[in-house]
């Protein structure tokens, strides 16, 4: 019988909901030495709290974050709530000696991260970070690829992260279903937002950022707070680009807007190397397209005749977690990242391996965007930090 996982969870919206599915499905696909147990969760306002808790199956709730990292019933605290709070729970969490997932980006800034890992790290509590993009079989395919050799010497690395919702003027900022506009909450927009899902895939399959050069737009200078009804300037940022020189020599640009008209999540990335390439879309989320230009153990090059894009249907039970899922020909959709987030996670405590992308990794990350951000206000290129 598996061992129990008591979790407390702290938030209740799209994430609370995203983790607290991945909780509850887990053991049912997964064979795995720990079960989750919906022990507690937590936010501030008790209506909403208790319906959550309700409609989940959490044995009890608390109205108080502090309260429920101090309960002896919770062996893992969970952070999906704002940016703006990851820090102080994280550092809560570690010093009760708490496992800790927290959402991304891991804080609003290196500084912050800074604390964080190292307290995480004193503590030696198990600890990940959600990128679930990770958990895409198709995403996690190509990082097969690419680590058997088969793209060769890299060349460029491109990516977008494009949605549109806060096209409209009228959008307010803050409150608990916008703040990811109150830059007080968020920290930035879609740099810390999108992009560093962008950045976190990128240097998992190519490799550490060396350095960026960037640019950021702000296309609605002001917004009605949703708390205080007060118009206020918009701090964070709508759109961003950027180009990136990788530690192996490849370029790479990245753009994320919420104002691309028709986009409501469109993440791609496109790996060029010196034998094939790799592209993918989440908006066709079971598909791996790939380019074979020479073997990767031979080196000889595929006929001229022979050569296209092949587009891989990523469901075979040979395919990264596909065979804990459905039959040959029947996809998986974004929930299962979560799910298979967990179970990777739970695999990691018994093996004693960590698993990725820890706090440390996720550290990266935010170096990453921290940069970008000092790029764009600077117009320099700008070294990331080691």
């Amino acid at each position: 019988m598996p061992k129990p996982l008591r979790v407390g969870m702290i938030g209740y919206g799209f994430m609370g909901r995203a983790h607290s599915n991945a909780y509850r499905k887990v053991n049912q696909f997964f064979d795995l030495p720990y079960q989750p147990v919906l022990q507690a969760c937590c936010a501030r306002k008790e209506e909403n709290i208790r319906a959550f808790a309700e409609q989940w199956g959490y044995a009890s709730y608390e109205t108080d974050w502090k309260k429920l990292i101090a309960r002896d019933d919770i062996d893992l605290i969970d952070i999906g709530t704002p940016n703006n709070t990851h820090r102080d729970m994280a550092l809560a969490a570690a010093e009760a000696g708490k496992m800790v997932l927290c959402e991304k980006p891991l804080a609003m800034n290196v500084a912050e991260g800074e604390e964080m890992c190292a307290a995480i790290e004193k503590a030696g509590v198990a600890n990940m970070v959600w990128f679930n993009y990770r958990r895409v079989p198709a995403i996690s395919l190509a990082k097969q690829i690419v680590d058997e050799g088969r793209i060769g010497r890299a060349f460029h690395y491109r990516a977008t992260y494009l949605q549109d919702w806060t096209i409209a003027t009228d959008v307010p900022q803050g409150g608990a279903a916008l703040w990811r506009l109150d830059v007080d909450a968020a920290g930035s927009g879609v740099t810390g937002d999108l992009l560093a899902h962008s950045i976190d895939t990128a240097e998992w399959l190519n490799g550490p950022i060396r350095r960026v050069s960037a640019a950021t737009e702000t296309f609605v200078k002001e917004r009605v707070h949703a708390e205080t009804g007060q118009v206020q300037p918009v701090g964070i940022d709508d759109a961003c680009m950027f180009l990136a020189v990788f530690d192996n020599g490849s370029m790479g640009t990245f753009e994320s807007t919420r104002y691309a008209r028709g986009r409501k999540n469109f993440n791609t990335f496109e790996l060029n190397g010196e034998n094939g390439s790799v592209y993918f879309d989440l908006e066709d989320p079971h598909i791996l397209q790939y380019f074979k230009y020479a073997d990767p153990k031979s080196g000889e090059k595929i006929e001229s005749h022979l050569t296209g894009w092949q587009r891989i249907h990523v469901t075979n039970s040979e395919h990264p977690y596909m065979d804990h899922w459905w039959v040959p020909g029947c996809t998986i959709g974004y929930e299962h990242t979560f799910i298979n987030a967990v179970a990777d996670f739970l695999e990691g405590l018994d093996s004693g391996k960590p698993v990725q992308p820890d706090f440390r990794s996720a550290l990266r990350t935010q170096k990453v965007c921290d940069a970008v951000l000092d790029s764009a206000r600077s117009g320099q290129w700008v070294e990331i930090a080691r």
